[in-house]
């Protein structure tokens, strides 16, 4: 799937919109491309953080972005239900990740102490997805190509070879990053997954990742995760052949998102709220 990136209509104020339009999000492509700048939001990783998404989303609408992509790890998460249902209305393109191919599927065989956690307490969060839930993962796609103003760009969740592929600054070249990309044409390459913002070159091949909106990593493996108290997200801008990127980070009220969390249910919740960073 190609997408060639037009405008954006956002409702004046005071129009009335339908049941199917709660977002100012509308995507209108254009016959012919404009030959002003193209922006694009980016979001990855939103993990049941209705919040951090909401807070993102309200970024990229006074931005006025002209189209938004999703690159997977929607619903895994205290809030699945609620994120799908934010994602939907946006009437975006959206990556398959990982976790949206476990809620599909079978869970991953955890392999410690930590892991074991996240997969009890996955498996509890996709009880909560309806039929219509699972139908809208089964939409995401593993791959989406971009049109941005005539340069092509490459979505995925962790590489072009599998989302389970974790690309970052320190990645080595030779020995592991040439190999996720090998056989790919596309010269911009954008990717989730890790839930660390990058902006990565290799040789003309420019890899951005946006960070994660509902859980970015203060502190990763091997360490003890250690997660940030804002939401991530990026902005890309086309123009003219020039291609530049924004990696942006936004507030949201953190401590009822942590308390939603605790009264939840969820299994291991004392362990998931002590992971989170407060400043």
């Amino acid at each position: 799937m190609t997408l060639s990136i037009g405008r954006l209509r956002t409702p004046p104020r005071g129009e009335q919109r339908g049941p199917a339009a709660q977002t100012v999000f509308r995507q209108t492509l254009l016959a012919q491309r404009e030959s002003c700048r193209v922006l694009v939001g980016l979001i990855s990783d939103i993990h049941g953080n209705r919040p951090a998404l909401d807070a993102v989303l309200a970024e990229l609408e006074r931005e006025d972005v002209d189209q938004i992509v999703c690159l997977g790890d929607v619903a895994v998460g205290p809030q699945p239900a609620e994120a799908l249902a934010g994602v939907r209305e946006l009437d975006c393109a959206v990556v398959m990740g990982n976790w949206d191919a476990a809620f599909l599927g079978e869970m991953p065989e955890p392999q410690n102490e930590i892991a074991t956690m996240l997969v009890e307490t996955a498996t509890w969060w996709a009880g909560f997805l309806s039929p219509a839930d699972r139908e809208f993962i089964q939409s995401f796609r593993p791959q989406l190509e971009l049109d941005l103003d005539g340069r092509a760009a490459l979505c995925f969740h962790g590489s072009p070879r599998s989302f389970d592929d974790w690309i970052i600054a320190t990645t080595p070249a030779d020995d592991e990053l040439r190999p996720m990309l090998d056989g790919v044409q596309e010269t911009l390459l954008i990717g989730g997954h890790t839930h660390v913002q990058m902006v990565r070159r290799l040789g003309e091949t420019m890899i951005v990742n946006p960070g994660s909106v509902g859980l970015p990593f203060r502190e990763w493996s091997p360490r003890p995760v250690r997660i940030s108290p804002w939401a991530e997200y990026g902005i890309l801008s086309a123009q003219d052949g020039r291609l530049s990127v924004d990696l942006r980070r936004v507030g949201y009220d953190v401590e009822a998102f942590l308390k939603l969390s605790l009264e939840s249910g969820m299994p291991h919740a004392e362990w998931w709220v002590s992971c989170w960073e407060r400043d």
